[in-house]
Parts: structure tokens; C-alpha cells; sequence
């Protein structure tokens, strides 16, 4: 029920449509009026009001049949309920249910008329009825709300809001009708001025607020004077929320007139309403109160939720505990996991007489953490790692910023101090590590042979290339858990793989040999301006290299500081024409196949022409009838082109084949070339004079002097040695296995051409420099013209000099080669090489204790007779 209906004090009245009898709604819970009034019964029959007003006939409506009757408007349907109306009321209420003529002003708001002006000192809307001749409800004096006193009692008002909004009910809200307008009657005092009492249903009434006179809006004692605006235009009745003033009654007891209303914009009633302020801004609806849904489905609702929420974590849970637990555990696990190499110890490299020429020490290598390595220390740390250890910069940033690592290799070998300076520059994310660095005590004694190990800790030359499996072993492993600290877990996973030592290697090299063909070959490179040169030193019985040295060299300790032709090894890497000292394979060839002795004559010019194409000797001479003995003391080119002729192209080719041309030697030096050997059958018309004196093939140094050596071991070539043996880590010895050996030529053959070779050490020969007092020397001078690869020819090109022999020719047990890559000034190799073989091969016979030979060297034939 609405405000006005259920409880709010405020008597409603209505007119039954068929009996034209005014009901007024109950205003107070017992039905009885106050101070004494009662009202009449139906049929008139009751007393008069005490007041002395004008009698009149009520009949009290009660329950639905005074909402339902029929006329009444819905408004008045609603609000008319169980009641009884006071007699005094009656006059007024029966003259308010006559018709209003039609005005210009006001309006029901329930129905939508306009209305009617009222009696002087009222408001409009009081008096008003709608078209259907249902009355308005009556306005009292004071407030819509209030008694004769003009108090309205808090509470009641407060229950009439929660029941029905401001005014009227929430049943005609719904219908249309707007709270506080038409179909609202004010509530109707006592006879004698006694105030009204508002009743509140089943409580009595309801005294006016304790230290509050007249109104509860600002309005005066006894309801007198204009009341305060609240803004609420075209309100009917003099309430607290109208915005007209209060109308104060006059001594006659009749109401001042409304002054008349301006029509509403549609109206459609007669009734009279005051004009709205125009600048007041239209009332905004009540708010309906929201009705709240039952909470269980709510909780139920929200339970679901929260059961949905916590399956989705369930479901994942399982996911990782269950599913995918093995493979986020491996992940872990990996993340953990650091392998850390064990490097194997190295074996050490000993000359013959178990000197150390290369061995392993302790040291340290710095690492890097990448995860730990915070990005803007990078360029520091590369900034001060990379001058300090002598490293790339792009490689230091590379290992520092390797993503999803733990640990990165930044350099091995680092010496301990270079460490302990690392380890106080302090970045977070670098650490050393104990391994083993290479050292060289003999530093630059035999460097290019023996090699050097790179930053790595793998053989970068030599035979540290070339042996390097043997040596280096095979490095173990430790898999440790490292926290993220980089701290190892002592009680994690640890798994390791001990590592295996290298093998050391014994050579065939004697350090004080090697020492003094280094420090003579050094010497003559210098003397002469030579690109390069080299000392070969074997024994040809055993095949043994007792030295192999190289100017100019390096120190493997230092390595970096060296240039790469520095660190080669021209004895196996570069390869030559041999010239004059390969004139002994075709006179090996040329004795064995087509019988020719030392003493058989040729008769020789200073130059022939074979196909078109010209060939002389080194020096112009006349015509000279020559043995072959002499021919070869003269080293005559023509002189063995005519000899050459007696055997066809390839025996020559077979004969050097077996000498060890055109094969490695198989001494494991890394970079050895086998030099150049065609078979006959791309041999060209003219390749076959050429090769006989030494041009137009190409050899290294080592395989001219296994050639010596094969002479000089009567006809047997025995393969050049450099590694005699193996060691364990305790030093014991395992020999090498014999080198191969193979019969080139007679030992017959092999005398007679060591005997010719002696001639070449005489005043007649061209190398009398290479004479040692005391001793019978055998030898061949060579001098080869280098190719110019500019051009591909031989102008320009220099000279490649060369002395190839052995001693004593009678007992030969040494073999010294040399070579001088285009000296500059003189270039004959009688007189730059020959001095160097003497000085090298004096010293080896004084070291290897080789007593001086009691006879003399015989007498080559040099010229033929008649």
C-alpha cells in the first residue's frame, strides 16, 4: 500500500459513485476518532459533531468495496481503505465532492485534467475533483502530513516513505499515477481546533518530536506563515516538499482561495493548479526500491565460482606433478648441471737423450657464467680481460654472452699470476679454473719442429699438430650442480669421468746437434739475405733425424709474437727443384740400366737444343770430352741430358719413385708436401731433359737427404725417423717400430757413385768448401732456379742453393742437407750452402765421436782420354 493508505496518518477520502456518500480512509488504528468525535453511522442516525459543524450522512467504507467501487478513480480505489470519518469533517468533504467548473490553471496529475482554482488562502489542487466527479483528498490547514498544530510526527513519515514513496501508493505509481499530485488528500483536523492525531497502525498515536514546535521544515509554531520551497512545483497542499506557502485559515473558518494555475502542457483535467517555477528543474522520480534475490542461489552462484577457480589449479597441478613432472624435473636438472672438462696431462717431448723440450705445468683458465654476467659489464669485463690475456675482443664477448649457459671456456693456459690479476679485477660471473699450460724450456730449440699448443690447449704446429691425439690423451669430465650463485652443491648430483694422461714422445733429435745446425743456418740466412733456410742432420743406417733446424724460427712460449712463415717448417713445407743434387738418381739409373761407369766419356758442349728448345750448362766452355765421373764433378747439365738418353722416361721415373719422390716421408710433420712428380705419361717431348738435371720436379729438403742417405747406406733406403718411441707417465719407454727399409740400387752401384761424389769435394769439383780436414766427404752441389709465381716462369724468380753429402765417404754414418732459399749476392750452393755443411757436419762427427778416416780419397777421372 502507498504512503497515504497504510499507516501514515494522513485520513484519504473518496466518493462512492453510486451512493454519492464521501469514505474517508482510517487515520487511526482503532478507527475512533480523537477527544471524544465519533463518526456517524450510514444511515444518518448518529450524533453531531461536538463542534457544532453541519451535520451530514457518512457512510464508512471498508475493505476491498471502497477501493472497488465503481467510478472511483484508481488512485482513490487504492487509498480508500477500512475507516471511519469524523462529523466534523463532513461539510467540507461533501462540498469538495460537487463538481469543479473548468480552469485555466492546475490539473489532476493522476488523471492528467486540469483543475480548479480553490477558495481563497488554498493552494491549488485542494477542492479540485476529476472528471469522473471523484473528489480530491482535502487539504488540511497546515502540512498534507501534519495535525491542527501543523507537527508531523518523524516516524509516521518515515513509514509512509518505506510503504509508498512520497505520496500515494506504490499499486498507483504502477498504474501511472505520479506520487504527490492528483488523487492525494490532505489529512483533516478535529472540531474546536484541536489538533489531529496522526495514528500509526497497532501503536497509537505518535507525539511530535521532543524540543520541535509547528513544523519540521522551518515553518512556524501552529503551522502559520508561508512555508519553505523546497523546489517542488505544482505540489498539491501546503506540505513540507510543496513550493507553495502555508494558507492560513480564515476567522470564519472557510479557506483562502489558490490563485489560479496555469494549465499543464497536456492537461486534460478541470481542477486548478499553481503555476510551476519556471526555473525550478522538474522532480526526479522516486527510486524504487530493489528487491534483492534470494541468497542461496547467490551463494551457490559464488560456491561454483570458487569450485571452478580451484579445478583449473587442480588441473595444472596434476599437469606438472604428474603429466610433464619428468620433464620439468630434467629441465631442472639441466639447469643445475655443469660439466666441467678435466683436461688430461700432455706428455712431455725429450730429445734422444731424454732432454725436455716441451712439457706440461700447472695453470689456470678463466671461465665465464653467462647467466651471472650482468649485461653492462660486458664491454668492462671484455675491455679488461682481453688486452690483460692477450685475446680477441669479439671472442671474450662472444663466450660472455653465450645465452642458456653456465659456463663458458674464455682462454686455457693462463699462467698463475696473469690468474690471480683476473680473480681481483673481481666481476661477478668470471672464475679460473686448474689445469695445465705447455711450457718449452729449450724456447726456440727446435720450435718448428716441435710445435706449440694454442690457447685451447691443441697442437698448433708441429708436432704438436701432428702427434697431438698421442699427446693431448683424452680429457675426462665432472657433472657437478651448481646453485645460482656459482657455488658448487657438496651434497648434488656428481658424476666424473677421470681423465686419461697423453703420451710422451722421445725424438731421434740431439739437443747440442740441433743447437748448433739452428745456430749455423740462423747465421748464413742473415749472411746471405735468404728468405729462408733449413739443416737436415740424419743418420743414414738407422734413418734417424738427429737434427732439423729453420731459419728463421720462433719461441713456442711467445708463439703470438711470431709471424706464420716464422712458425712453418720449410724442411717438409716447402717444396723446391732440387737442381744438381738430383743429377745421383739419374746417374743411379743410367749405371744400373744402361751400364754407364764413372769412367765412361762423354763428349759435352756448353749447350744443346732437344725439340726446339735449348739447354746449357751453368758456365760457357768449349766442347769438353768429360767422363761421367767428371761430368758429375763438373755438375754439367748437357753432360747428363747425354747420359739421360741411354735409359728411356720412365725408368728414370721409377728410379726416382724409389728414392721416395713424389711420397711423404712419413716423419708426422703437419704440412708436409710430397713435392711434384708426374708420371711419364704427362710428361711433355722436352720434360724429360729438365727432370735428369733437377728441373721440372720438385722435392722438400727431407726427401733430397733420405736420397744421400740412401747412397750412403750402400743402395738401402731406410725411411727418415723423427719419433723413436712413446712414454708412459712414469717414463718408461715403448720404441717406435723399425722404419721401412728398401733397396734402391747395387751397393755396387752405391760405391761407385759415393766415390764420384768425393770428386765433387775437390779442387776440380764445385764444392771444395764442403772439405773437412781428416775426413773423405761426399756431396752434391745443386742450383735450381726458383719459379716466379707472378709470372710462372723462372725469370726473376731467384735461386734455390743447396749442398747435399755425407762423412766419411768411407763409413758414411751422417748425412747433412742444406738449403738456402734465394740468397741474395752469390747463390751457387758450393759456395753458400757447402760453407754451412762443413761447419754443421765438423761438429756432428767431433759429438758423435767418429774418428777421422785413415785414407785418403781417391782420384776421380775427371777427363776422358783421347
Amino acid at each position: 500500500m502507498g504512503r497515504d493508505a497504510a499507516g501514515s496518518g494522513e485520513p484519504l477520502t473518496s466518493l462512492h459513485a453510486s451512493e454519492g456518500v464521501p469514505t474517508v480512509a482510517r487515520g487511526h488504528a482503532d478507527g475512533r476518532c480523537p477527544a471524544g468525535a465519533r463518526p456517524e453511522p450510514a444511515d444518518g442516525a448518529g450524533p453531531e459533531h461536538p463542534d457544532g459543524a453541519a451535520p451530514g450522512t457518512f457512510r464508512p467504507a471498508r475493505g476491498r468495496a471502497a477501493r472497488g467501487s465503481a467510478g472511483q478513480p484508481a488512485a482513490a480505489q487504492h487509498r480508500a481503505g477500512r475507516g471511519r470519518v469524523h462529523a466534523h469533517q463532513a461539510p467540507a468533504q461533501q462540498q469538495a465532492t460537487e463538481p469543479a467548473a473548468p480552469g485555466t490553471a492546475g490539473g489532476d496529475r493522476a488523471r492528467g485534467g486540469p483543475g480548479e482554482a480553490g477558495p481563497e488562502g488554498q493552494g491549488p489542487g485542494h477542492g479540485a475533483a476529476h472528471a469522473t466527479g471523484v473528489r480530491r483528498r482535502a487539504g488540511p490547514p497546515g502540512d498534507r502530513r501534519q495535525g491542527a498544530a501543523g507537527a508531523a510526527p518523524r516516524r509516521g513519515r518515515r513509514r509512509c516513505r518505506r510503504r509508498g514513496g512520497r505520496t500515494g501508493s506504490g499499486r498507483a505509481r504502477r498504474r501511472g499515477h505520479r506520487p504527490g499530485r492528483a488523487g492525494r488528500a490532505g489529512p483533516a483536523g478535529c472540531a474546536g481546533g484541536r489538533p489531529q492525531v496522526t495514528t500509526r497502525r497497532g501503536r497509537g498515536p505518535a507525539p511530535p518530536p521532543p524540543g520541535r514546535k509547528g513544523n519540521s521544515r522551518g515553518r512556524p509554531p501552529g503551522g502559520q506563515g508561508p512555508a519553505r520551497a523546497t523546489g517542488g512545483a505544482g505540489r498539491s497542499g501546503g506540505g513540507v516538499r510543496g513550493g507553495t506557502p502555508r494558507r492560513t485559515p480564515r476567522a470564519d473558518g472557510t479557506k483562502p482561495q489558490r490563485p489560479a494555475a496555469t494549465p499543464r502542457r497536456g492537461g486534460k483535467g478541470t481542477g486548478a493548479r499553481r503555476p510551476a517555477k519556471a526555473s525550478a528543474p522538474p522532480r526526479p522520480r522516486s527510486r524504487v526500491p530493489m528487491r534483492r534475490r534470494d541468497p542461496i542461489k547467490r551463494l551457490n552462484v559464488g560456491l561454483l565460482l570458487i569450485a571452478f577457480v580451484l579445478s583449473l589449479f587442480a588441473g595444472r597441478l596434476v599437469q606438472l606433478q604428474g603429466i610433464e613432472s619428468q620433464q620439468y624435473a630434467q629441465q631442472a636438472i639441466r639447469q643445475r648441471l655443469v660439466k666441467i672438462d678435466l683436461p688430461a696431462t700432455r706428455g712431455e717431448i725429450t730429445d734422444a737423450q731424454g732432454t725436455k723440450l716441451a712439457m706440461t705445468v700447472e695453470a689456470q683458465a678463466i671461465f665465464a657464467d653467462p647467466v651471472m654476467v650482468r649485461p653492462g659489464e660486458r664491454q668492462r669485463i671484455v675491455e679488461a680481460l682481453a688486452p690483460m690475456l692477450g685475446l680477441d675482443p669479439a671472442k671474450v664477448l662472444k663466450a660472455i654472452s653465450t645465452p642458456d649457459s653456465r659456463f663458458e671456456y674464455i682462454v686455457h693456459g693462463v699462467k698463475p699470476d696473469q690468474a690471480r690479476m683476473v680473480r681481483a679485477l673481481g666481476f661477478e660471473g668470471i672464475g679460473t679454473l686448474p689445469e695445465y699450460r705447455r711450457v718449452y724450456p729449450a724456447e726456440s730449440l727446435a720450435a718448428n719442429v716441435i710445435g706449440f699448443v694454442n690457447r685451447d690447449g691443441e697442437g698448433g704446429g708441429g708436432l704438436e699438430h701432428g702427434m697431438d691425439r698421442v699427446l693431448a690423451g683424452r680429457d675426462g669430465w665432472q657433472r657437478v650442480e651448481i646453485s645460482r650463485d656459482g657455488q658448487h652443491i657438496p651434497m648434488g648430483e656428481d658424476q666424473s669421468s677421470k681423465p686419461v694422461p697423453g703420451q710422451g714422445l722421445r725424438l731421434a733429435l740431439l739437443s747440442d746437434l740441433q743447437y748448433k745446425a739452428q745456430q749455423a743456418i740462423t747465421n748464413q740466412v742473415r749472411a746471405t739475405k735468404a728468405l729462408s733456410g733449413s739443416v737436415i742432420v740424419m743418420d743414414p743406417r738407422t734413418g734417424h733425424i738427429l737434427a732439423m733446424a729453420m731459419a728463421p724460427g720462433f719461441d713456442p712460449n711467445d708463439y703470438g709474437r711470431s709471424s706464420p712463415a716464422a712458425r712453418s717448417n720449410p724442411a717438409v713445407e716447402e717444396a723446391f727443384e732440387p737442381g744438381s743434387t738430383n743429377k745421383v738418381i739419374t746417374a743411379a739409373a743410367v749405371m744400373e740400366k744402361a751400364g754407364v761407369t764413372a769412367e765412361t766419356p762423354f763428349t759435352v758442349p756448353d749447350h744443346i737444343y732437344r725439340q726446339g728448345r735449348k739447354f746449357q750448362d751453368s758456365h760457357t766452355h768449349r766442347t769438353e770430352r768429360l767422363t761421367f765421373g767428371g761430368i758429375l764433378a763438373q755438375s754439367s747439365n748437357v753432360g747428363t741430358i747425354l747420359a739421360s738418353e741411354k735409359i728411356n722416361p720412365e725408368t728414370l721415373y721409377q728410379f726416382m719413385r724409389a728414392f721416395g719422390f713424389g711420397e711423404p716421408t712419413g716423419v708426422k710433420l703437419p704440412g708436409e708436401t710430397m713435392g711434384i712428380l708426374h708420371p711419364p705419361a704427362k710428361w711433355s717431348a722436352t720434360d724429360r731433359y729438365p727432370i735428369a738435371f733437377g728441373q721440372t720436379v720438385s722435392v722438400n729438403a727431407l726427401q733430397m737427404a733420405s736420397v744421400y742417405a740412401t747412397i750412403a747406406n750402400g743402395g738401402v733406403r731406410v725411411a727418415p725417423t723423427l719419433v723413436t718411441g712413446t712414454t708412459d707417465e712414469k717414463g718408461r719407454l715403448t720404441p717406435a717400430p723399425e722404419p721401412a727399409k728398401r733397396r734402391v740400387i747395387s751397393t755396387q752401384t752405391a760405391k761407385e757413385i759415393t766415390r764420384m761424389l768425393e770428386g765433387v769435394t775437390t779442387t776440380e769439383g764445385t764444392a771444395p768448401a764442403a772439405q773437412i780436414p781428416g775426413y773423405r766427404v761426399a756431396g752434391k752441389t745443386g742450383t735450381a732456379e726458383r719459379p716466379n709465381p707472378r709470372c710462372h716462369c723462372y725469370r726473376g724468380g731467384g735461386y734455390t742453393a743447396s749442398f747435399a753429402g755425407f762423412a766419411p765417404a768411407d763409413d758414411p754414418q751422417l748425412v747433412v742437407q742444406v738449403v738456402l732459399q734465394a740468397p741474395k749476392g752469390r747463390y751457387y750452393g758450393g759456395e753458400v750452402a757447402a760453407p754451412v755443411f762443413k761447419d754443421v757436419m765438423s761438429f756432428a762427427l767431433q759429438t758423435r765421436k767418429v774418428p777421422p778416416t785413415g785414407s785418403g780419397s781417391p782420384k776421380i777421372q775427371i777427363y776422358a782420354r783421347g
